[in-house]
């Protein structure tokens, strides 16, 4: 034996050398199929757009009837978002009366939701007349607000949300469950928190996460998201941010990394406070860092779009310099990075303009240079000699 190996060694050169060709290249054949692999198997985050609820709680600004239709139809039809909370229940009549206009020209449809109270079921009674087949049921997600708001105790509480659920069944209706102020109940009452996920598990079709007052950062999001799918793992979880210290984003992907089923995100980050986390932001965020592993099917090209609708409709103007879809951020303004552009797109990165239907602009300024000249000659058909 010992004798054969020597032989195979000494003489067999060519044939070792041909099974390291062979083992690569299964090695290769292997890689391309996990890749193809991971491709197939990358999870589908959902995106819940609630720029016409959340958003719309932002100071000084409502959105007449037909704007809500049209960004509901942009929102679903050129955007791609999965779902969309179009408001609260009970606001009015007139509020109503638009919610029935988006379901006669969008058609009856799981994808609409609005946020409805533990209530005696008056708010499912509001959802179920305006046409609408979802509620996100507002429940407390921490002791310090059931206690103190609702003055009840645990059981009472998940004993009105039961009433509630088996009213929603009787009307055919879906259930999402928002667990108000969650961060920071799973900050002080974890056992809370718990005991109520637990009370719903199966009965519900989505838990909804929110960080209500924006308290979370990335590390604190992982921790507690990662903490309530580890205990839940078969339940849905949908993550609810807002960007009081301007982390969103931030905490959006952390959320989705521990285990997030959903996220929850506004056109330009519209809402209350600070906002809410931007849709534009979080989906290109995720592509471009986490697409591996995820995707949202999100349709990018229509997101500057929107974008603008919804500055116009709200008047609420944004800064120029807003990621994404600010109306500076394709614009160089420095003579060595229009240089550095022309020179091998030095100055490029994955956020091309042309992603986002936009177009790359060159600034004329104290700050430019000859490249900036050139580009802008160039944009309009111009060309001139060194001299000229």
């Amino acid at each position: 034996r010992k004798e054969l190996i020597g032989w195979t060694i000494r003489k067999s050169g060519h044939l070792f050398s041909s099974r390291l060709k062979i083992f690569g290249a299964k090695s290769q054949q292997t890689k391309k199929q996990s890749q193809g692999v991971m491709q197939m198997a990358s999870k589908k985050i959902e995106i819940m757009d609630t720029t016409l609820r959340d958003g719309e709680q932002m100071a000084n600004m409502a959105y007449s009837h037909s704007e809500k239709l049209n960004l509901a139809r942009i929102l679903l039809q050129q955007v791609k978002v999965d779902r969309i909370e179009l408001t609260s229940a009970k606001v009015s009549p007139i509020e109503q009366e638009g919610v029935r206009k988006i379901i006669e020209h969008l058609g009856p449809s799981r994808k609409f939701e609005i946020l409805g109270f533990v209530d005696n079921h008056q708010s499912l009674k509001w959802i179920h007349d305006s046409g609408v087949e979802v509620i996100n049921l507002l429940t407390k997600g921490s002791l310090k607000h059931l206690t103190k708001q609702l003055k009840k105790k645990p059981e009472e509480h998940v004993a009105d949300i039961l009433k509630e659920l088996e009213e929603a069944q009787r009307l055919s209706m879906d259930v999402n469950v928002y667990l108000e102020d969650w961060s920071n109940g799973m900050l002080d009452s974890k056992d809370y928190v718990f005991y109520l996920i637990e009370s719903l598990a199966g009965k519900v079709k989505r838990i909804m996460l929110p960080d209500t007052l924006g308290a979370l950062n990335p590390k604190l999001t992982a921790q507690f998201v990662g903490e309530t799918r580890k205990r839940f793992p078969e339940l849905w979880f949908d993550f609810h941010p807002h960007n009081d210290y301007g982390l969103g984003t931030a905490n959006c992907l952390a959320a989705v990394e521990a285990g997030a089923d959903g996220l929850h995100v506004t056109i330009n980050g519209m809402g209350e406070r600070a906002g809410n986390a931007p849709l534009e932001e979080v989906v290109v965020a995720i592509k471009d860092f986490m697409g591996q592993e995820y995707e949202t099917g999100i349709e990018e090209t229509a997101l500057y779009q929107i974008s603008r609708n919804v500055e116009i409709y709200s008047t609420i103007r944004m800064t120029p310099n807003k990621p994404i879809v600010g109306s500076n951020v394709f614009t160089q303004t420095a003579g060595v990075h229009a240089d550095g552009d022309k020179k091998g797109g030095l100055y490029v990165s994955r956020l091309l303009p042309e992603r986002f239907g936009q177009v790359r602009k060159y600034a004329l300024g104290k700050l430019s240079g000859k490249a900036n000249l050139d580009q802008n000659l160039e944009q309009m058909g111009i060309i001139l000699s060194e001299e000229e």
